[in-house]
């Protein structure tokens, strides 16, 4: 036996997938998902300058 017929046999490659056509459907969803992303971004920017929201916590009545 050669060098070459022994050990595993290494697996073939898949094939790469076609990349399907994109109809304007398709281009509409994506560039409306984009905005709602960056939407989103500014939204977390913003709200990471500031601290937490109500900032008192429990409230007690003071009362017993």
């Amino acid at each position: 036996m050669s060098g070459r017929e022994g050990g595993k046999k290494k697996p073939l490659k898949a094939p790469k997938k076609q990349s399907k056509e994109m109809d304007d459907e398709d281009m509409a969803f994506k560039q409306k998902q984009r905005e709602e992303q960056k939407a989103m971004d500014a939204l977390k920017a913003k709200a990471s300058g500031k601290g937490p929201l109500g900032g008192s916590g429990i409230k007690k009545s003071g009362k017993k």
